[in-house]
């Protein structure tokens, strides 16, 4: 059982606690794949099969309590994971998960998710596409995709890192593999940002990909 101070909040509950309250955070817990396709608005998300304690860490906004959508039968263990890394704050779980909330007819928002062939067929024709690179300064110079933008994921936690985002151009963010990558979308859209990619399957398919220039900063791997 979870503990007693944590509640299975319905979505009409959810819904009400969110309206007007910005003690509240919704930490989406599902798969990245699951999380594109559909969310509450306002969610961050942070992936149970990745390293969900990691970015929590870094990421989670400290004061605010949290609310947990996880997959089925996964909040008891999704809020222990917290608790054992110091967040003592997880307030509930939406009690049905993200089903129960699509099902009540709750607000939901998505994130477009292609692949690298994709990326490769856009970049050539759309002028107002930009590039992220979320990964690690190391990763970034080890290999990237031509004139992308390098904002690693730990520092999108301040909104002045990503405020030179133009709100208009289509971002297309990638990772090594695609989890990064989508937790900082979800960033983005918290803070306003609404044209976005996420690339599936990150790096790893991006440097096998034929018509995307690949380049390396050598200096900064000396």
């Amino acid at each position: 059982m979870l503990y007693p101070h944590r509640n299975a909040f319905t979505p009409r509950q959810l819904s009400e606690l969110l309206g007007d309250n910005d003690h509240f955070i919704v930490v989406d817990t599902r798969s990245a794949a699951t999380f594109t396709e559909g969310f509450i608005p306002g969610s961050l998300f942070m992936g149970f099969d990745g390293p969900i304690i990691e970015w929590a860490v870094n990421l989670l906004p400290a004061g605010k309590k949290i609310v947990l959508i996880t997959p089925a039968g996964k909040e008891e263990v999704c809020a222990g994971l917290l608790a054992d890394a110091g967040f003592m704050n997880v307030a509930g779980y939406l009690e049905g998960g993200f089903e129960a909330w699509k099902d009540s007819g709750g607000a939901i928002d998505m994130i477009i998710d292609v692949d690298a062939g994709e990326l490769a067929m856009d970049i050539p024709f759309d002028e107002n596409l930009v590039v992220v690179d979320v990964r690690r300064p190391v990763e970034y110079a080890d290999g990237h995709v031509q004139d992308a933008l390098h904002i690693p994921l730990i520092d999108m936690k301040d909104p002045g890192n990503i405020a030179h985002l133009n709100e208009r151009d289509n971002l297309y963010l990638y990772c090594a593999g695609g989890y990064r990558s989508v937790i900082a979308a979800s960033l983005l859209k918290i803070q306003g940002y609404n044209n976005l990619r996420n690339v599936t399957g990150g790096w790893e398919s991006i440097k096998h990909t034929k018509g995307i220039t690949i380049v390396k900063d050598s200096s900064a791997l000396n």
